[in-house]
């Protein structure tokens, strides 16, 4: 793959660069220049903490669809010590954007789920740039069944724009195929973790992201829509992408702090793609460990945890309206108020 690098990384880069024309003229020169690399190679590391300890929302979105960060079947292979990918939903097809499996982790038997985007135009196009078709999600719901028929807890890796908006998946039911997943996920008989490793896009990420535990890397994104798309609605101006992006809180510092994800993997200096294995390595130990406190709990028990999990998303509160500040029902019914509703009222209120 080309050399790649995002717009605020350019000076970084050119300083690397430098960097490694000094070392390779000092090699071939023989002449030591130990001293001015070592005080460039400190100059670097000072400047790589300085960008990546204050990143904007804007910029985690673009490190999220970075073309060199690992992708699913990548992470599986440097995570799992073996995996078997299964194929098609026995209705249609089969859907390269979407794989799974069994694996093993450490003598853990799992089922392996995820979306899987392409390294080159060849795959993309064979992945259909990552965007899942209905078939896709009704092979990971498939394998989901199974994993509850023999008692596999479920590992759900999320990099997904989103699901494939073209004609041909709305004819083959791609809203109900993300609707029966979200549901069916929500009660699912076997514990489910969920690793968003970049991008985390509307429905397209929630029909495999219901679970019990949600881990997210420290620069990947889940929202119900791309800053994109919230900026063309709400302005009908794309080019606000930025602005959308401060505004839909949907970075891991902020979704950790609304209590949306479980965990915030943090990563490599420079992003995941910097040092793979060392991101694989702490996914792999997040999971573990994540499987591990699960599996004492009792089953149904883990359903009625997953369920008041669901509903303590998005709380809100209600506040009484005085009586003579309720705002009429219907012209020409000046006598007739609205109620006040309850007080107070949290979403999660009900938890069990």
């Amino acid at each position: 793959m080309t050399s790649f690098s995002l717009e605020f990384e350019k000076p970084l880069v050119e300083l690397e660069k430098r960097i490694e024309d000094l070392k390779e003229f000092s090699l071939k020169k023989g002449i030591d220049l130990s001293d001015e690399i070592s005080i460039l190679e400190k100059k670097a590391d000072e400047l790589r903490k300085e960008i990546f300890e204050n990143l904007t929302p804007w910029q985690r979105i673009l490190i999220a669809r970075h073309p060199k960060r690992p992708t699913t079947l990548e992470y599986i292979d440097m995570i799992f010590d073996e995996f078997i990918e299964l194929h098609g939903d026995r209705e249609f097809g089969d859907d390269g954007a979407i794989v799974g499996g069994i694996a093993d982790l450490g003598g853990r038997a799992v089922t392996v789920i995820g979306t899987q985007k392409g390294r080159d135009t060849k795959e993309n196009i064979a992945r259909n740039f990552g965007m899942p078709h209905p078939e896709g999600y009704r092979k990971a719901l498939r394998l989901m069944k199974q994993a509850e028929k023999f008692r596999r807890p479920i590992v759900s890796f999320v990099d997904v724009v989103g699901a494939y908006p073209g004609v041909e998946a709305e004819e083959r039911g791609q809203g109900i195929a993300i609707a029966r997943n979200l549901v069916e996920m929500a009660r699912l008989s076997t514990s489910i973790v969920v690793v968003i490793t970049g991008e985390g896009g509307s429905g397209g990420a929630l029909a495999i992201g219901v679970g019990d535990k949600l881990i997210m890397l420290e620069n990947a994104y889940f929202s119900v829509i791309s800053p994109e798309g919230c900026a063309a609605i709400l302005w009908k101006d794309g080019s606000r992408s930025q602005e959308a992006a401060e505004m839909l809180k949907l970075t891991a510092p902020d979704l950790k702090a609304q209590g949306i994800i479980d965990e915030l993997l943090p990563e490599p200096q420079g992003a995941a793609h910097k040092d793979r294995m060392a991101m694989a390595r702490l996914i792999r130990d997040a999971v573990i460990k994540a499987l591990d406190e699960l599996s004492g709990i009792p089953v149904r028990r883990l359903v009625e945890r997953r369920y008041a999990r669901l509903r303590r998303i998005g709380k809100y509160v209600v506040s009484e309206m005085p009586a003579t500040e309720a705002p009429m029902v219907a012209a020409g019914n000046e006598d007739m108020h609205v109620a006040p509703d309850v007080a107070d009222v949290e979403g999660g209120s009900d938890e069990t």
